[in-house]
């Protein structure tokens, strides 16, 4: 079962601790670099850690996108030892559902590297699609709810 858990003191070091495989390492920014992030932008941007029962299996951020008046789905990585195993999809999922909850978002929006065709293929899994926009290297991809 998965859950989205806040970042606390006491998980932390563990969020801190996930990592992606070498290869995917260009597309996903470390926990640390989006946990800076989050803190700086502490009024719109909502950072999670996902749990697959008691297990710390990944990191989820979303944030709200000011300049386009847009929700987003901002970080995203499941640690590289519980890959392929459906909670990826399963932790977009209920993050989807905490924002459609919690800001009744109509869409939701997020941008991925080019050349990540993992990602775009589980973004698309869930029922984002692109839009056409590329920029700064980042495809845009659109969940509508």
């Amino acid at each position: 079962m998965i859950q989205l858990k806040p970042v606390t003191r006491e998980n932390l070091e563990n969020v801190l601790a996930l990592r992606v495989s070498t290869e995917q390492q260009r597309y996903v920014s470390p926990t640390a670099h989006s946990l800076a992030q989050a803190y700086v932008y502490r009024e719109t941007a909502f950072p999670f850690a996902v749990y697959a029962d008691e297990t710390l299996v990944g990191f989820i951020m979303f944030g709200y996108y000011e300049a386009r008046r847009q929700y987003t789905l901002w970080k995203f990585l499941i640690d590289q030892r519980y890959q392929g195993r459906g909670y990826g999809r399963a932790a977009l999922m209920k993050g989807i559902a905490y924002m459609k909850e919690t800001f009744a978002i109509k869409e939701l929006y997020t941008g991925v590297s080019l050349g990540n065709a993992a990602a775009k293929q589980l973004y698309r899994s869930v029922g984002f699609a692109e839009t056409g926009l590329v920029e700064d290297g980042m495809e845009e991809m659109k969940y509508t709810c």
